[in-house]
C-alpha cells in the first residue's frame, strides 16, 4: 500500500491536468510560450505516474485493467475478473 499522501498527491495532479488542458492546448496553438511558462509544473501530463487503483503500487502496473499484478492476481484467483482463468497444462 502506498502512503495516503502519495496518493493525495497523485489526486491533486490529476486534477490540475484536467483543469488546465484546454488552457495549454489553446496556447500551444497560439504558439504563446511565455505565457505557457506561467502555467504550474504540476498541470504537465509528464508529471503523473501510472498506480494501481486499489492499492496505489506505482510498479507492475497493467494498463488494460488499471490495477497492479499483485491486486490482479489475487482477484483473478478469486475470480472476480470476468474471462481469467488460472491456466493449468
Amino acid at each position: 500500500m502506498a502512503k495516503k499522501s502519495v496518493e493525495a498527491r497523485q489526486k491533486k495532479r490529476e486534477a490540475m491536468v484536467a483543469k488546465y488542458a484546454a488552457k495549454k492546448a489553446a496556447l500551444k496553438a497560439a504558439g504563446d510560450y511565455a505565457a505557457l511558462d506561467l502555467i504550474p509544473k504540476n498541470a504537465s501530463p509528464v508529471r503523473l505516474r501510472n498506480r494501481c487503483q486499489l492499492s496505489g503500487r506505482p510498479r507492475g502496473y497493467m494498463r488494460h485493467f488499471g490495477i497492479s499484478r499483485n491486486m490482479f492476481r489475487d482477484m483473478a484467483l478469486q475470480g472476480k475478473i470476468p474471462g481469467v482463468v488460472k491456466s493449468s497444462w
